[in-house]
């Protein structure tokens, strides 16, 4: 067998390539110019004795031996990442992408970092989880920090997570609808309303787990605008209800009221992700950290009876082995 040393450069081109089917916006996302992207991609094609991708005009597309190529070689490139890694273990610090950016993940990252001390991090956004899921296989940062459920095409499979914090969730009414009087409501005094969702429902497992679970109907949204859009929605709908994370820090909102939800109380799930099989040194510490902050604020607290949390009611729905 022909051994053939493979520059983890051109293999960078090539995933860039690959991920974006689309040679300028490779280029673009590795800083390179789109003629340094070719070169590099042209050098690993002879170097392996294969074309990688068919490329018509503009359109781009990975030839069979491409597609066989692309999973290893984002393994390749995450042990690379790896190697580094344990090289400078202690010296550089772990990136954490944060999902979910409407509930404000990043209190809760600070929160935990600044009660623990914590490993150097570097915080950045992600997309979703989706896209951080594929990040964390490409091996381009350490951990994540959002909301965890499974994903159609099996990405979650690769990752290991935990629970590090469940967070009670309110309903925001309009100020004027009766039930905006009361203390704190059930879930099931809101199934005459309709949950307001700040984007389209397929990104937002909770909130459909939500309305399925307590018989509401809900209207989707567009393009998620952020909280403020959000909130000027359920002001402006006479019937229409948001759910928000009990501690999120917003100041009261014209025309708008919270009202904590009890009997059950729902909560919402925050997890710690990371590659289920080549953890980042760092992520052992992040793990530490987040528990001990749980501990301190009790994080952690949940009652079957008391509180609805979706996940438990999955596990306890799958069958016994």
């Amino acid at each position: 067998m022909i051994t053939v040393d493979l520059d983890l450069a051109q293999v960078r081109a090539f995933a860039a390539a690959a991920d974006h089917l689309h040679f300028g916006r490779a280029a673009r996302s590795l800083s390179l110019t789109q003629q340094g992207l070719s070169k590099r991609i042209a050098r690993l094609e002879d170097a392996l004795g294969a074309r990688l991708f068919d490329r018509t005009g503009a359109q781009v597309g990975l030839t069979p031996a491409g597609r066989r190529f692309l999973d290893p070689a984002r393994a390749a490139l995450a042990a690379g990442s790896a190697a580094v890694d344990a090289v400078r273990q202690g010296e550089s610090p772990i990136r954490v992408d944060l999902w979910g950016h409407l509930f404000e993940p990043l209190r809760t990252v600070r929160a935990a970092l600044d009660d623990t001390g914590g490993p150097p991090a570097e915080v950045g956004p992600g997309r979703d989880l989706p896209g951080v899921a594929a990040a964390l296989l490409r091996g381009e940062v350490g951990a994540a920090f959002g909301r965890f459920h499974p994903l159609e095409d099996g990405l979650h499979r690769a990752l290991a997570h935990r629970p590090v914090r469940f967070e009670p969730v309110d309903a925001v009414l309009p100020a004027r609808h009766p039930l905006a009087c009361a203390p704190q409501l059930r879930p099931a005094d809101l199934a005459g309303l309709r949950l307001l969702l700040p984007a389209a429902a397929g990104r937002l497992d909770f909130l459909g787990a939500f309305a399925a679970r307590f018989g509401i109907p809900v209207e989707p949204g567009g393009t998620n605008l952020g909280l403020d859009h959000l909130l000027a929605r359920v002001r402006a709908d006479g019937d229409g209800f948001a759910l928000l994370p009990a501690e999120l820090p917003f100041g009261p909102v014209p025309g708008t009221v919270v009202v904590p939800l009890a009997d059950p109380t729902p909560l919402y799930a925050w997890s710690l992700v990371w590659h289920r099989d080549r953890p980042h040194p760092g992520v052992p510490a992040l793990l530490d950290a987040f528990a001990a902050a749980g501990r301190r604020r009790r994080w952690l607290e949940y009652r079957p009876g008391r509180d609805w949390l979706p996940e438990a009611e999955e596990l306890a729905a799958e069958p016994a082995d």
